[in-house]
């Protein structure tokens, strides 16, 4: 039981004395005694601080039922003997208004506080019988001062009358209410509601609403007051031994702001401050008290006096705490609670007829810790929960230590969901839970030992006898050192883990736990030995159902470790972390992640922080490992801290190549990944137990996942890909990935060339085409490897393996190389004249499409001409020569429409294409011979776009004017159409002006004329120039025909865009 009051005698009638005490009044030093005889003692208490508490505060006080005080606790200041002349039943004060109240002759009487004279007998409360009085802060609802304002509330029989003060001044009016019954006790609920308690209910009254409700409870309460049926109406089970001395007292007393106990017989109800029953089961009492009370933060029951008993409870668990024996005690006076509640009836008094007590509570901490020392850890987590943080040192850390040890004490039971969600609620360190593990999940940290461990363990302790407890004693308290906060103490805690491990009583608390001998916990004790056999080793179900839930737990631990630590393993600013953490983040709940306690340092914290990480993590690989294995994969898909060495002999183990490759890439252990790959990927059957690894895909798709700066490994492990198979193993490069395309492009040709010319070709051909690289040296390469391979190509009777398959593969690469020199212009035209031979007509072609981007036209054609002998190839070079020349890029601020070339040729006019070509024809270099056919063929399509006289003057006098029939004629035609063209033009130019002069003359009546001359346009302040978006202002301006308006400089030198200027000038029909 615990020891929380101690009961020291401070006043004791002598023997001599025949009075008997009647009533207690306690406030501050003072203590009135209300006599039988109507005699008041008033009393000064004194604070007596001696070692008695803490001698005793371990024991029971039930073998120290009453203690003697080494000095006297209390002096007799005063002794009013005519105070009443009948005994004094009741006394009170209100202190604001210095007036004591008492209640006796069935009258209620106002006394001076000071002087204790008569100043008022209430002559409207005849044949009361109880009354109450409360305090309380009130605002002023129209200034919102606040005042204290006190009320007298009396019982006379069936009527309350209420009397109230403000600010020690007593109001003029009173209320008066009628009840259904004879009220027998009086309780305030809040400052404004009182309960009344009656033989046949309990009422709640709103004294400033004056609404009277009936409190109603299913099971507890009948009916509606003024019913005398029901388990409150006296007539009860337990209540037919009252039937020869009356019905037993109703009883009330109010435990927090929000609720209130109400007790008839051995019944209870508790409610809220409204009246409405709450869902708390029924408080287990085998007699019914005579009186009740609330001692921060425990609820009191003082027994008959044939048993003098005072029982003590927690008023959360309903628990029986701890029986103090007083003989023949019939009262209990709780310290009128002023303003608060807060630590209300801390000193309470109890009295008999010849004696009175007070009681003396232990220091909060040491109850908490005589609990947790007697396994009663569900008593010591609630009183932790009720009391202040003030009152405690470390309340949290405390309430935190006790949680998991019941957790502990749980996991030892069996219950493993229980356990890991207190574990996970108070986020345990995780080196705590994972010891409770086996060595196949907590590896070297598990506390329990093996079949060879414990055998050698148990031969130790027999060699050593007492040693090796001694030796374990003090492992245990560097382990408690180590796990406990700061301020606690666990010493005491450990020796009794047996037997808090099967206080079931404190862990079902739905159990009675009124047996003062304890007789139901042993009983509690002997069934849980039966059932749980707390030295099986945790294996088979049990072991697996146990890691379903450290999984949970596991999972939990790591989410809140990624609030302080970042996926690189470097520590979060502790600032930054608490802000975007959730709810309840702080350093303490940093600190109570790492495996050990952390210093100031910076790095220590990370070092600390990391261990820990990498502990949870690897034992969540463990526990997927055993419970189910396919989860482990994605584990290894984020970021973790898991041990390499770990995670590698389990994988191996089980044969989850797979696995260990993702968990390697995670790790960026690279290398020894693509070692496993290429273990598994270069054998020539398939192996069953990694067939996903057989070949070289996975390994390029394990490639293609590198970063650039990792090129040196990635080159290395793809040349067996790329040999195996080229097509598979080119993925690395050619994918389309941000990595492929970052990949430094010269490393990777030069890498491709030095294994097969093909593949840096191919790898060449999609960054220039596809990635459109336009690197010089890339270009030049290509066109050298187009060459190479060409030119080894044709030794094909040496039997080279870079051979072409047929004549259509060289035709081919052939095309390929042409189409690249014709379309790229990012190659040196020079080296590449260089690299083709002159004299191999394979190349010929190829030659002139070099010699074109040279600029040497007349070289390129003479390759058509006279080596080719292709005369339509030559009249599609000269087309295409003609089409780059005449059409200038529109892309070109400057550009204009393309005129038609004039009847007549300037004499200083450029030889066309079509003119170099002609020449060859008819006059060609030795040793070839004019060729008549391709020449007038030539003259026929493109005579208009050669020179009149330059061309006549080729023509031999000796070839007939008939067959220049066809150039003539394209001739004329074509002078004609000049002609046509300017006479069009010069119409429409005529037409615009026609229109303009319109416009500006008759402009107002034209649609879209913007007003002719009497056009206006406003410049504001705003307003800026449509051509340097400068502001007007008071610059001169020039209004265009569109009415923009510009600054005239800006007209003047013609600055505007497209739609401004040039679009007036342009003329409409352009």
């Amino acid at each position: 039981m615990l020891s929380a009051f101690t009961a020291r005698p401070i006043v004791e009638l002598k023997q001599r004395d025949k009075s008997r005490i009647q009533s207690l009044l306690a406030f501050g030093d003072r203590l009135l005694v209300g006599l039988y005889t109507g005699t008041l003692r008033i009393y000064r208490v004194n604070e007596i601080h001696d070692d008695f508490e803490e001698q005793n505060g371990s024991k029971s006080s039930e073998d120290h039922p009453v203690s003697q005080p080494k000095t006297r606790a209390v002096e007799l200041l005063r002794e009013v003997e005519k105070f009443s002349k009948y005994k004094i039943e009741q006394l009170a004060i209100i202190k604001e208004a210095n007036i004591l109240v008492s209640l006796a002759d069935s009258y209620v009487s106002i006394y001076d506080l000071q002087t204790y004279t008569l100043q008022e007998q209430l002559t409207k409360t005849k044949s009361a019988s109880t009354f109450a009085v409360t305090s309380n802060i009130v605002k002023d609802p129209t200034t919102g001062i606040p005042s204290i304002a006190s009320q007298l509330a009396v019982a006379v029989k069936r009527k309350l009358i209420l009397w109230s003060w403000h600010d020690s001044e007593l109001a003029s009016e009173t209320t008066e209410l009628t009840l259904a019954a004879t009220t027998k006790t009086l309780t305030w609920a809040t400052g404004t509601k009182i309960v009344c308690g009656m033989d046949s209910g309990y009422v709640m009254v709103d004294v400033k609403t004056q609404e009277i409700t009936d409190i109603v409870g299913p099971g507890s309460i009948g009916g509606a007051a003024g019913h005398d049926g029901g388990r409150f109406g006296g007539l009860g089970a337990a209540g037919m031994g009252y039937m020869g001395m009356g019905m037993p007292k109703p009883l009330a007393t109010r435990l927090t702001d929000e609720e209130l106990l109400l007790a008839k017989d051995v019944n209870t109800l508790f409610i809220d401050s409204n009246g409405k029953a709450q869902p708390k089961r029924q408080i287990p009492w085998s007699t019914a008290p005579d009186a009740i009370g609330y001692s921060y933060p425990y609820m009191l029951a003082l027994q008959p006096p044939s048993k003098g008993i005072l029982e003590v409870r927690n008023p959360d668990t309903l628990s029986l705490l701890q029986s103090i024996s007083l003989p023949s005690a019939t009262q209990l006076h709780i310290p009128q609670p002023y303003i608060s509640l807060a630590h209300a009836g801390k000193g309470f008094l109890v009295a008999s007829e010849r004696c009175v007590w007070r009681m003396g509570a232990l220091d909060y901490d040491s109850q908490i810790d005589e609990l947790v020392e007697r396994g009663r850890l569900d008593e010591a987590i609630s009183l932790l929960g009720m009391l202040e943080d003030a009152l405690l040192k470390d309340k949290e850390g405390r309430l935190r230590e006790i949680k998991m040890l019941k957790a502990q004490v749980l996991f030892d039971m069996r219950k493993y969901r229980e356990s890991l969600d207190i574990f996970t609620e108070v986020s345990a360190p995780a080196e705590r839970v994972i010891r409770l593990y086996p060595r196949v999940i907590a590896g070297d940290l598990s506390s329990i030992l093996s079949g060879e461990e414990s055998e050698a363990g148990s031969d130790h302790e027999t060699t050593n006898g007492d040693n090796s407890g001694d030796r374990n004693a003090d492992k245990n308290s560097a382990l408690e050192d180590t796990e406990a906060p700061q301020g606690f103490s666990v010493g005491k805690l450990k020796t009794e883990s047996k037997k808090a491990a099967l206080d079931t009583a404190s862990l079902r608390t739905s159990k009675k736990e009124d047996g003062v001998d304890g007789s139901d916990a042993g009983s509690a004790k002997g069934k849980y030995l039966e059932t749980v056999d707390s030295e099986k080793p945790l294996e088979g179900k049990d072991l697996l159902a146990a890691v379903l839930e450290l999984r949970a737990f596991l999972v939990d631990t790591r989410t809140k470790l990624q609030r302080f630590l970042n996926p690189d393993g470097t520590l979060k600013p502790l600032a930054q972390s608490v802000d975007s953490g959730e709810s309840g983040s702080s350093k303490a709940t940093f600190e109570t992640l790492l495996v050990a306690p952390s210093s100031a340092a910076e790095d220590d914290r990370e070092q600390k922080l990391l261990e820990t990480a990498k502990l949870v993590d690897t034992t969540l690989f463990r526990a997927y490992m055993l419970a189910s294995p396919s989860f482990a994969g994605s584990l290894f898909r984020i970021k973790n801290f898991c041990d390499p060495d770990v995670v590698n002999e389990k994988l191996l183990e089980n044969g989850r190549y797979n696995d260990l490759v993702d968990f390697f890439y995670g790790k960026k252990l690279h290398r020894p990944a693509l070692d496993l790959l290429k273990r598994y990927g270069q054998r020539g059957e398939e192996d069953a137990s990694a067939p996903a690894l057989h070949g070289p895909r996975r390994t390029v798709a394990y490639l293609q996942h590198l970063p650039p700066e990792m090129i040196g490994l990635i080159l290395e492990y793809s040349e067996w890909p790329l040999r195996q198979d080229p097509d598979v193993g080119m993925e690395v490069f050619l994918t389309d990935t941000e990595n492929a395309e970052s990949l430094p492009r010269d490393r990777i040709v030069k890498f491709l060339s030095g294994i097969d010319s093909n593949l840096a070709v191919k790898y060449l051909e999609h960054v220039i085409h596809e990635l459109n690289d336009l690197t010089p040296d890339f270009h030049q390469r290509l066109i050298t490897l187009y060459l190479e391979r060409l030119n080894k190509g044709k030794d094909m009777q040496q039997g080279n393996t870079n051979n072409f398959r047929d004549e259509d593969e060289r035709s081919g690469w052939r095309e390929k190389l042409l189409d690249f020199l014709k379309s790229s212009r990012q190659y040196s035209t020079a080296r590449a004249l260089g690299l083709l031979p002159r004299d191999d007509p394979e190349f010929h072609e190829a030659r002139a499409i070099v010699l074109s981007k040279m600029g040497q036209h007349k070289q390129a054609l003479e390759i058509y001409v006279f080596r080719l002998l292709d005369h339509e190839k030559a009249e599609d070079y000269c087309n295409r020569v003609h089409l780059d020349q005449d059409v200038l890029p529109t892309s070109s601020p400057t550009h204009k429409r393309p005129r038609r070339v004039s009847t007549t040729d300037p004499e200083d006019a450029q030889p066309s294409i079509y003119h170099i070509l002609l020449s060859l024809y008819l006059s060609p270099p030795a040793p070839n011979k004019p060729d008549w056919a391709p020449a007038l063929n030539l003259l026929s399509k493109h005579g208009s776009r050669l020179p009149a006289s330059s061309t006549l003057n080729l023509i031999p006098s000796s070839l007939p004017v008939k067959e220049l029939e066809s150039y003539f004629r394209g001739r004329i035609r074509a002078a004609n159409s000049i002609v046509n063209e300017g006479r069009v033009v010069t119409g429409l130019r005529k037409s615009e002006v026609v229109s303009a002069q319109a416009t500006l003359l008759l402009g107002d009546g034209l649609p879209g004329s913007n007003g002719g001359r009497n056009r206006r346009v406003v410049v504001g302040e705003e307003r800026v120039c449509g051509v340097c978006h400068k502001r007007l202002g008071g610059s001169i301006i020039s209004v265009l025909p569109d009415n923009s308006v510009v600054h005239y400089g800006c007209a003047s030198g013609g600055r505007r865009s497209s739609d401004g200027m040039e679009a007036f000038r342009r003329p409409q029909w352009s």
